[in-house]
């Protein structure tokens, strides 16, 4: 018997002394919200497929039983959380009756400052909106695409009193883009105060709103197509498996299902050329990366001011991303998935890359600390990819790249690139 028991005991036997009390445990009132809001952090830190139940029910502090007394199915938090995400986006760009009555600009500054709250609030899941609701069911999906398109609705449609000038169109893919802006927040880590944020994104919001923007071309750039030869096994690998991924997402993605669509006669075939699916995915992101960070020297040796390189490499940015759309969009939703091992080096390269974009666009623009830089930045690299995604991926009957590129440029200067740059830029 230990000491600390045998002192225990003596203190017990002690006549008159009070027996122990017992200490009850109860059960929070709010343990649903604590599980969902436990839920949605680890959803948003790791990802649909990178969480468990066992996982949500160790960091409540429960048991896997008694969290199941709560919830029926991961996927039934994953839902929750998603359609809640939807339904706060939808509660932002309602105004209230009493503001029926007002002009027309100061409702959209009503639905823009809460849009930019109620996003910043959500900073840590609203990624899970904008690149894993691939895996919400069909009828969830729609239900949450309709409460996406119907804020965008109502931004096209209070920018159209606003401004009757611009085709339906034109007003809908200026909707998107401040939809797209702003939530890009969500994909990254950008430090910025709350206030300077919120600055930062209602003037570039403002901005996208109120650009006069030149028409485009009547002839778009098509996207380059680069047929790979069905001897050449290790790029056509590389690409089927990325279609695959962006299809159905990496999770859902088998090295058979890669074999079979590069024409191999077994899984085991893969092998020959790549240690693993996710060897395959490192290779993408190792492709997409090389792709943005090997123009940057060039781009910015052969023009004479930071405007020009900085105008040079939207432009390059956005025919790539047009060339190369799975890629893209496999590069933003799949990084969760990449080895270990690779993350390292890859968010690394990253860095790099956006502080040149970031070291530029301060040039350009001495107003902006770093910080804010960043935050544009990473909200012109991902509006090519909503565009896409809200269009389609065919250009021609969406929001083609010339479009794509002056809004970039929006984003990143307050206003289209002046056509001297731009000039500069192509000659």
């Amino acid at each position: 018997m230990s000491r600390a028991q045998r002192g225990a005991n003596s203190r017990d036997d002690q006549p008159g002394s009070d027996p122990p009390e017992r200490v009850v445990r109860r059960r929070p009132k709010n343990r649903r919200a604590q599980i969902a809001a436990t839920s949605a952090a680890a959803f948003g830190a790791l990802g649909y497929h990178g969480v468990s139940m066992e996982d949500i029910a160790a960091r409540v502090g429960i048991s896997s039983a008694a969290l199941y007394r709560h919830y029926p199915s991961k996927y039934a938090l994953f839902r929750e959380e998603l359609l809640r995400l939807g339904a706060a986006t939808s509660a932002a760009v309602t105004l209230p009756e009493e503001a029926a009555g007002l002009p027309v600009r100061q409702r959209l500054e009503q639905v823009l400052d809460a849009v930019i709250a109620d996003t910043i609030s959500n900073r840590p899941t609203v990624a899970l909106a904008r690149w894993e609701r691939r895996y919400l069911d069909d009828t969830d999906r729609a239900v949450l695409d309709r409460q996406f398109a119907g804020a965008v609705g109502v931004l096209r449609d209070l920018l159209g009193e606003l401004r009757p000038g611009p085709t339906r169109r034109d007003r809908t893919v200026r909707a998107v883009t401040v939809m797209s802006m702003i939530s890009s927040i969500g994909d990254h880590h950008a430090a910025l105060p709350v206030k300077a944020l919120t600055s930062v994104l209602n003037s570039t919001a403002w901005a996208v709103l109120e650009a006069e923007l030149p028409d485009t071309a009547d002839e778009h750039r098509p996207p380059r197509t680069v047929e790979i030869p069905q001897s050449f096994k290790h790029e056509l690998l590389l690409k089927k498996s990325v279609e695959l991924f962006h299809e159905r997402g990496y999770p859902n993605v088998s090295v058979e299902d890669i074999a079979q669509a590069a024409d191999l006669s077994a899984a085991s075939a893969v092998y020959r050329y790549y240690r693993s699916k996710s060897d395959l995915l490192a290779a993408a992101f190792r492709r997409a990366a090389d792709r943005m960070s090997a123009v940057i020297g060039p781009a910015t040796a052969a023009s004479s001011t930071p405007a020009e390189a900085l105008v040079q490499l939207v432009d390059l940015y956005v025919t790539g991303s047009f060339a190369e759309r799975a890629l893209t969009y496999v590069y933003y939703a799949e990084f969760g998935h990449v080895p270990a091992e690779e993350r390292t080096m890859l968010r690394n390269v990253q860095r790099l890359i956006v502080a040149e974009w970031v070291r530029l666009l301060v040039a350009v623009r001495p107003e902006l600390s770093d910080a804010q830089a960043r935050i544009l930045v990473q909200a012109g690299f991902a509006l090519v990819v909503d565009l896409g995604r809200y269009f389609g991926e065919d250009d021609a009957g969406g929001c083609p790249p010339d479009r794509v590129v002056q809004l970039m440029e929006v984003i990143l200067f307050g206003h289209p690139a002046p056509r001297d740059a731009v000039t500069a830029a192509q000659s």
